[in-house]
């Protein structure tokens, strides 16, 4: 089983689910998009699997500092996409995927560990 956890290393919610998989023995890889951006080639499965309106963080500091045209033309799978490419901080994180499938979005330490199952 390959695990893969996408975020940002200084968010505090990232940090949490990190912390809860080192105490579970669970390995697995971060992604850090500040560094190596979102992986275009994952969005659409993202999306399928999770929704984009779950993904796009309506409540984050990114998402607020938009232009409100930019807010409003966030209508449908792809232009939340073509958002999200261009503002990482406004994927809603952290998001894990196993062997590929993306499981969960934001951490919830119940929702985790059914989802690792």
């Amino acid at each position: 089983m390959s695990l893969t956890v996408y975020g940002i290393p200084n968010c505090s919610t990232v940090k949490k689910a990190r912390a809860w998989l080192d105490a579970q023995g669970l390995a697995y890889e971060f992604h850090d998009y500040k560094k190596q951006g979102v992986p275009a080639d994952r969005l659409p499965a993202w999306v399928q699997a999770l929704g984009w309106d779950k993904l796009v963080n309506r409540q984050g500091t990114t998402w607020r500092k938009l232009a409100p045209a930019v807010q409003a033309g966030v209508v449908d799978a792809d232009s939340a996409q073509a958002l999200m490419l261009s503002h990482a901080s406004v994927i809603k994180r952290p998001l894990l995927e196993r062997d590929g499938v993306p499981l969960a979005i934001g951490f919830d330490e119940a929702a985790w560990s059914a989802a690792l199952r």
